[in-house]
């Protein structure tokens, strides 16, 4: 009886629930809430809800019964690899607008390189939620 009430007691020894896959979900899966399920165990860097998952999309795949992990979830993509995406500079009260090819895959908030098809540079910027690259002052 003792023995029991100590673990109890110990820190780490209480369960949380934690996020898993009901399916397996590829990567660039944007996830439902059918697609994940909580469980009563403490899983290190596991979701805690759905409410933490649904919605974000996967960025390797996650088999069924595996954690679905918070670094393996980010915004769904806006911007896909090698797509034509419109550049925009502002600083102070400057504003330029150019194309420009994506050199990477990512979503609103997150930072890509970017080539400018005019001058040949490469820039990096920050996709807002249109999918234009902001480059410079941000909006």
């Amino acid at each position: 009886m003792r023995l029991a009430l100590i673990l109890t007691l110990l820190p780490g020894a209480a369960l949380a629930d934690s996020l898993i896959a009901a399916r397996t979900l590829p990567a660039r899966t944007v996830i439902s809430e059918g697609d994940v399920m909580t469980v009563d165990a403490e899983i290190a860097g596991a979701a805690t809800s759905p409410e933490a998952a649904v919605g974000l999309e996967t960025r390797v795949a996650i088999y069924a019964g595996r954690p679905v992990r918070t670094a393996d979830l980010g915004a769904p993509a806006l911007v896909e690899r090698n797509a034509v995406v419109t550049l925009l500079y502002r600083a102070g009260g400057l504003s330029i607008r150019a194309e420009g090819r994506a050199l990477a895959r990512g979503g609103a908030g997150e930072e890509i390189r970017v080539m400018n098809l005019g001058s040949r540079t490469t820039v990096t910027g920050v996709i807002g939620p249109d999918g234009a690259v902001h480059v410079g002052d941000l909006p």
